[in-house]
Order: C-alpha cells, then sequence, then structure tokens
C-alpha cells in the first residue's frame, strides 16, 4: 500500500496518520478542535529505536560502540524512525497498521509496528520494535505536541510522579532520583504504576495521557505547544537503563489518550 496520509474517524473524533512523515499522527481534531500543533515537524511521532537524548551520540553493545548522527548537537536524539517513510500495511475506517524497517544510521536489522486505534473518546498507539537477527538494545516511545491554547483555553498539566530524573547541564539524566519539582520542564519523570498524566483546557476539555510504562518526559518551554512522552526508559536509557530485543522477545509499548468534555 502507498504511504499517503489517512484519516480515520469515530464518532466527532478525527484522526490524520501521516506514513511518509515518520509514522507520525498529524492531527487529532475532537468535534472539530484541533488537539495537535500542526506543521511537518509536530503532531505526534514515535520514537525508536531510542527516546529523547543520547550522550555524544554513541551507545556500548559489549565491546563496540556506535555512533548516531548528532541531530541535537552534541547528542543524538530522539531515534531514527521519524525521519523516514513508513509502509502502510493495513487500514481500516478507525485503524491503521504501519511499518518501518530499520537502516542505517542504526546498525542492527529490525522492524518496526505502529498501530493507531481510534474510538470516540481515545486514541491508542501501539509499537514494537522486532529482530529476526541480532539482539540489540532499544528504546520505544511517542513525542506529542498538544496545543497550549485552545479556543483561548490554556491547558494545565497535573501528575503526581514518585520521582523527578535530576537533570545535568548537558539536558541529561544525572543518575540521581530527586523529588518532583515545578515547571517548566524538560524532565523526565518515574511513574512506577504507569503513566497517567491529565491535561485540562478549562471549560472546554480533559485529557489523560496513559501508558502502562514507568516513564514520561513532559515538556513545556514552549509557547506554542506541550509534550506528554511516554516511553520504556529514561534519555540516555540504552546506556544506562537498556532494554533487549531479541528474535524471541520483541520490545513493545502502548499509549492511550483518552478525553472528557467539560
Amino acid at each position: 500500500m502507498s504511504n499517503e496520509d489517512i484519516t480515520l474517524t469515530a464518532g466527532d473524533a478525527e484522526v490524520t496518520v501521516q506514513p511518509g512523515n515518520g509514522g507520525r499522527v498529524g492531527g487529532l481534531r475532537v468535534g472539530g478542535i484541533e488537539l495537535l500543533r500542526q506543521g511537518e515537524r509536530f503532531g505526534c511521532f514515535p520514537m525508536a529505536p531510542w527516546c529523547g537524548r543520547i550522550r555524544d551520540g554513541r551507545f556500548r553493545d559489549g565491546a563496540t560502540v556506535h555512533r548516531m548522527p548528532l541531530n541535537a548537537p552534541p547528542h543524538a536524539i530522539h531515534g531514527t524512525v521519524r525521519d523516514g517513510a513508513w509502509r502502510t500495511a493495513r487500514v481500516s475506517a478507525d485503524e491503521a497498521v504501519m511499518t518501518y524497517d530499520l537502516v542505517d544510521p542504526w546498525p542492527y536489522p529490525g522492524r518496526v509496528t505502529q498501530v493507531v486505534a481510534l474510538t470516540p473518546d481515545a486514541l491508542t498507539l501501539t509499537m514494537s520494535v522486532e529482530t529476526y537477527e541480532s539482539s540489540f538494545q532499544a528504546q520505544l516511545g511517542w513525542h506529542p505536541w498538544f496545543n497550549r491554547t485552545l479556543q483561548g483555553a490554556s491547558v494545565e498539566l497535573d501528575f503526581a510522579a514518585a520521582w523527578q530524573e535530576e537533570r545535568g547541564a548537558d539536558h541529561l539524566p544525572t543518575g540521581n532520583r530527586v523529588d518532583p519539582k515545578p515547571g517548566p520542564w524538560d524532565d523526565c519523570f518515574g511513574m512506577p504504576d504507569g503513566v497517567d498524566v491529565t491535561l485540562t483546557w478549562p471549560g472546554l476539555l480533559e485529557l489523560k495521557v496513559t501508558s502502562p510504562e514507568e516513564w514520561v518526559v513532559v515538556y513545556d518551554e514552549q509557547e506554542a505547544a506541550v509534550c506528554v512522552e511516554p516511553q520504556t526508559g529514561p534519555p540516555n536509557g540504552l546506556n544506562t537503563l537498556p532494554r533487549l530485543v531479541t528474535p524471541l522477545e520483541p520490545l513493545e509499548a502502548t499509549t492511550t489518550w483518552s478525553w472528557t468534555r467539560i
């Protein structure tokens, strides 16, 4: 199938899926209101095979050091799959399935599959990375850009994290866990019982971002949008907390955004 844009609908919710633009969700409209920041780099993009920054773009596999392009100097950021075209595997009125085969600069063969499933009051994103050859460490996550303001209402963020990863001057976790601090944030938080963050546009809409994963990056330093990014490990996690993908065991992750009118 082609990698042209796909429109999913359920009730008064409508999602635009963009396989050709990094497998991202390009738009989410509820009752005609666009929740995601618009633009080629925005919407909500998948992060794989790593999330956030890798220190100096380097990670080690045994004695081998791999180097990724420094697309956020001095670090590498947000994986490689958002930069390529995905293949559409299956589409229905309310669900799309896309795949992306890992290529250079990622050193290992593997396939990433993403499912985008819409209901009238929720969007569920599911992703997996699998290999049939060498095992490798990887991460999965999503990077949504939610509009800060909707119809004049400015978003309010609410969450209760168990800890915050202390952030060093290089924007990477130091390895210390500290009590959560007030924003603004470009920080990773730990939620051992699963990610649970509520975004409220007063008088308009409440949206909950949930995930069984225990890591979330919250980024609200930009005026136009706020980001709530569930992921399978912290920034620089390929080095500090690797998750292994093997021929017998893929790495899988899911997140659900559910909304209610106020």
